[in-house]
């Protein structure tokens, strides 16, 4: 491990190495503690082409659709910018599960991107680590164009009744 400043950086203002930090638990020198620490470590794998870390701290039953080329690609093509972690529910020493929602930030293609996410761990006694078991997504909020019919406006519908008594009952 080099003298590198950890791609997560967990302790910025500290400028933790990667060998302070991330790199034992990449290395299998050490175990995550948390959910969080388990995350950490993820995003510090695909910053520094840990692919094999990343396939082995995933659930047994989802290693089978792990495509290695697609994520070295990723990983290799990129510029992995920081890590931000938004909020974590357990997760701890003792807990059975725990997620952790965050955004990753890095750059394809000289584009600055985005990556948020609510990681869900488990923690896995036969191998006495954390797993990561699943990714969801946040809904994306819709985007509305155009003027709107106000509360007391005729229904866009055409039904002849005002918005309120229509469809904008099924919105309240």
């Amino acid at each position: 491990m080099t003298d590198q400043i950890c791609p997560c950086r967990l302790m910025a203002a500290e400028k933790l190495t990667l060998a302070q930090c991330c790199g034992p638990i990449l290395e299998g020198a050490q175990l995550a503690p948390t959910a969080e620490a388990q995350m950490r470590a993820r995003y510090s794998a695909y910053a520094s082409g840990k692919i094999d870390f990343l396939r082995s701290s995933m659930a047994p039953e989802t290693r089978k659709s792990f495509d290695r080329a697609s994520v070295q690609r990723w990983s290799s093509g990129s510029e992995w910018l920081g890590l931000e972690i938004e909020s974590t529910s357990e997760g701890q020493p003792g807990d059975a599960k725990g997620t952790v929602a965050f955004t990753a930030h890095f750059s394809t293609e000289g584009k600055k991107q985005a990556h948020r996410e609510t990681a869900i761990f488990r923690f896995e006694p036969a191998e006495k680590a954390w797993v990561f078991v699943d990714g969801i997504q946040p809904a994306k909020t819709p985007v509305v164009k155009g003027p709107q019919a106000g509360r007391n406006d005729p229904c866009p519908c055409g039904s002849g009744k005002k918005f309120k008594k229509c469809h904008g009952a099924a919105a309240a």
